[in-house]
């Protein structure tokens, strides 16, 4: 496994804003350690600044266990050291168990100077009624649990939760992009998406649903005024996949329309989050998007909203890890297994930055990138 030479990398300091957040320079020398080991274009410009890597590190998946906390925050250090710098989460991935494995991670690449904060791009989301490190036994203990922690501290009202346990209300997003920001360890998180905003329409309307993503919005304008995120966006799994009438859609021609409402051309509203894969092609395939009167692709309507693209699920969860058609070795002649053909499926896509790939196992890493790095074949 390859890695990146230690000791090299400053320290970030509460007094030097400039290392604490992912910067257009810190990802620049990340990219120059690295470019020369990867296949062209592994590094990309994002619309927000930063320079990404085109495989990212998920962390959603595993057992809100402290062997997979353990897991995860071992594989985080090697992924980063190998040349990845996105890494994702979310407050309610396992517990936030999550957040906290990757602030732990963090913590301990800069510590030992082997990654510097600038040069990571760190993404986490809020939409979801994240539970604590054990997650309630039954029903009832989860209803207690939202009166006792949200309600009756008046983070959410009753009509703000939607389908059990989703909300966009802005005091909500806001208590939990704070809780993020302290389980992470950090002052600045780089990307925070609004999660499966679509979820909402499963009680409101969909205008009701604008309506509440303006006021969400205008809140996480306030936070990257404030340094708090650096950008933000939304992360789907339907909404952006599915044709115009279908109940679950939602365009980016109306997200990108809100932010600019808000902060024009300014805004930071960069990102959007949506799964791709050889299973699930249809943000390349199907044009499902409304732009300027037309039907598009999500991924065109993304490029040309100025909106950077996370592919999510690329493997399926595992299940395109392995029994690829053989026809399939054919354009990715530099892979050796299904699960980086998988991957350089989604790679190679116009309009996709970066991939992200769950990964709570150090030979996975190894597997994953050795498909886009020099030399291997």
């Amino acid at each position: 496994m390859n890695s990146r030479p230690r000791g090299s990398k400053p320290v970030a300091s509460s007094g030097d804003q400039t290392l604490l957040r992912a910067s257009d320079a810190g990802t620049a020398g990340f990219c120059q350690d690295f470019e020369t080991q990867f296949a062209k274009e592994f590094f990309r410009p994002t619309s927000f600044g930063p320079i990404a890597s085109s495989i990212g590190i998920g962390t959603y998946l595993g057992e809100a266990t402290s062997r997979d906390d353990a897991a995860y925050e071992t594989t985080i250090r090697a992924a980063v050291k190998c040349g990845v710098n996105v890494i994702d989460t979310a407050i309610n991935y396992r517990g936030q168990r999550s957040e906290h494995a990757v602030g732990s991670a963090i913590q301990e690449l800069i510590a030992a100077r082997a990654a510097s904060r600038d040069e990571l791009i760190v993404c986490s989301k809020g939409g979801y009624i994240p539970l604590g490190r054990e997650a309630p036994a039954t029903r009832e203990e989860y209803h207690a649990y939202v009166k006792r922690e949200f309600i009756d501290q008046e983070v959410l009202r009753p009509e703000d939760i939607v389908a059990g346990g989703h909300s966009l209300a802005p005091r909500f997003l806001r208590y939990c992009l704070a809780k993020s920001r302290q389980n992470l360890g950090l002052r600045t998180i780089d990307v925070y998406y609004v999660h499966n905003p679509g979820q909402q329409l499963a009680g409101i309307s969909r205008d009701e649903l604008l309506a509440r993503l303006r006021a969400a919005f205008a809140m996480l304008e306030e936070a990257a005024t404030r340094g708090e995120i650096g950008a933000y966006g939304c992360a789907t799994w339907d909404s952006l996949r599915v044709p115009p009438g279908h109940k679950a859609h939602l365009a980016l021609e109306d997200i990108v329309a809100i932010a600019q409402e808000l902060a024009g051309d300014a805004h930071h509203c960069r990102a959007v989050q949506l799964p791709i894969s050889l299973a699930m092609p249809e943000a390349a395939r199907d044009a499902t998007q409304p732009l300027k009167g037309t039907l598009a692709t999500a991924l065109d309507a993304a490029a040309a909203l100025g909106l950077t693209v996370v592919a999510s699920a690329p493997l399926m969860q595992a299940k395109l890890t392995t029994g690829l058609p053989a026809a399939l070795r054919i354009p990715f002649p530099r892979c050796t297994t299904d699960a980086q053909r998988a991957i350089e499926f989604v790679r190679s896509m116009p309009g996709v930055t970066t991939v992200l790939v769950g990964m709570k196992r150090v030979e996975h890493v190894d597997e994953n990138l050795a498909g886009v790095r020099l030399g291997k074949s």
